[in-house]
């Protein structure tokens, strides 16, 4: 059995390295550079795909390239990812060809988790906004607020929300959540989205990104929300419509947003002060790391066997 990675061997460790070669030929990318197409077909090939989306030039490449990629492979039987996400996959497509996806749930809970409430904590407190002002000279004090008793809103309580949950109960906020199937969890208020958006003094976005729910976020959602509110978005930028995004932080009735991506340079938050995006890398600690390969593997292997796990598709 060949199987085709799209990460370099190296992010293995030895161990881990053993195990694959023990299912037969595994071919690595040199590096995590993007690929053009042709190269990436040249290597392409055998029954299994393990596909990190970097070679392919990032999350808003991946979806294009990748399918291509299996268009080329009639023996294809599945691929697994190196994301929790998966809305950078055709999926429509894989359920046409029967193709198999797995994906990486949990393996970085507590670090987007932590990430998420540490962007929050530094928008309530003015941090990004004084260190930027501050490295172009200007010592502008700009008043912040505490977050004990202010009210939380998680869009999406699953693996990650629902530490954020936690961390927001342990520095002193209510938290009220909103899940599109019916969850219970101790100590967070379950409500429908219009409460959530009327309600919370903060948002932090934790749902998973399909098409389905691209712009979850957009005008009519922001006139909802409080004046004043802050708006964390940690999962996927297609998530919030970044141009009814801009007129809200321009008016006030955002407070600022706080959010990661790819391109930070071609949207109509770039130059406002009060939006920060940062490149993601919520998950990029040694600890998720750890999880990660060790999931990524671990799946790998359970589709050499046709037991796959973690599937999506």
């Amino acid at each position: 059995m060949k199987i085709t990675i799209f990460n370099p061997q190296s992010d293995f460790s030895k161990s881990q390295q053993k195990q694959l070669s023990s299912l037969g030929e595994v071919v690595y990318t040199k590096n995590r550079e993007e690929l053009s197409l042709d190269k990436l077909l040249k290597m392409a090939g055998g029954a299994i795909i393990g596909v990190d989306p970097d070679p392919l030039g990032g999350f808003e490449k991946a979806k294009e390239k990748l399918t291509k990629v299996m268009e080329s492979l009639p023996s294809l039987k599945g691929i697994c990812l190196s994301t929790t996400s998966f809305g950078w996959v055709d999926l429509d497509y894989c359920k046409k060809r029967k193709i198999t996806v797995s994906n990486i749930p949990g393996y970085s809970r507590e670090s987007v988790a932590e990430h998420a409430i540490t962007i929050l904590l530094g928008l309530a407190k003015r941090i990004f906004v004084s260190d930027r002002r501050t490295q172009k000279g200007k010592f502008i004090l700009d008043k912040g607020f505490e977050l004990k008793g202010k009210t939380l809103g998680i869009i999406g309580l699953g693996n990650i929300g629902s530490r954020a949950a936690e961390l927001g109960n342990g520095i002193g906020m209510k938290v009220i959540a909103y899940n599109r199937s019916p969850k219970k969890m101790k100590n967070v208020k379950m409500v429908n989205m219009d409460f959530l958006l009327k309600e919370a003094d903060a948002i932090s976005l934790h749902t998973t990104h399909e098409e389905s729910n691209n712009h979850m976020i957009g005008k009519k959602e922001l006139m909802k929300m409080k004046k004043g509110v802050i708006v964390v978005n940690t999962v996927d930028r297609e998530l919030v419509d970044e141009t009814a995004m801009a007129q809200a932080l321009k008016s006030g009735k955002v407070d600022s947003y706080g959010y990661e991506g790819e391109d930070l340079v071609n949207t109509p938050l770039a130059k406002l002060e009060n939006a920060i995006g940062l490149k993601g890398f919520a998950w990029y600690t040694k600890e998720a790391l750890e999880n990660l390969y060790k999931i990524w593997v671990a799946n790998l292997i359970a589709l050499s066997k046709n037991k796959p796990q973690n599937r999506v598709v």
